[in-house]
């Protein structure tokens, strides 16, 4: 392969990856000196860490509702239970497990519900 080859390839490369940038959509904008600038937009994620934040901790609240509605032993059986079935059901009980922030809100919630 030529050199010249080569570099048309390069060429080519460049500019679909360019493409398919621009495809998502762009934005123009005017620089100080007047030059137009068109760029693609930047893809952003729709879930902000603030949400993820949220997400986490609503699901720890619930395992320590659990924790507090079913008793401490009750839910390490289930759990136990869980870890000796398929691979999504142990998948499930290493996510369920015990941490001690759910703990720590099962022991608040415990007085609550009683």
């Amino acid at each position: 392969m030529s050199v010249q080859h080569q570099e048309f390839r390069g060429r080519v490369a460049r500019l679909q990856s360019k493409h398919a940038g621009f495809s998502q959509g762009y934005a123009a904008r005017v620089q100080s000196d007047g030059l137009i600038l068109i760029e693609p937009r930047k893809i952003r994620s729709r879930i902000s860490g603030k949400i993820f934040v949220l997400i986490i901790g609503t699901f720890l609240l619930f395992k320590a509702f659990l924790m507090a509605a079913l008793g401490f032993d009750s839910y390490d059986h289930r759990v136990a239970k869980l870890a000796a079935g398929s691979a999504v059901e142990q998948l499930g009980a290493v996510v369920m497990q015990a941490d001690p922030a759910s703990v720590w809100a099962a022991q608040q919630i415990g007085p609550i519900l009683r």
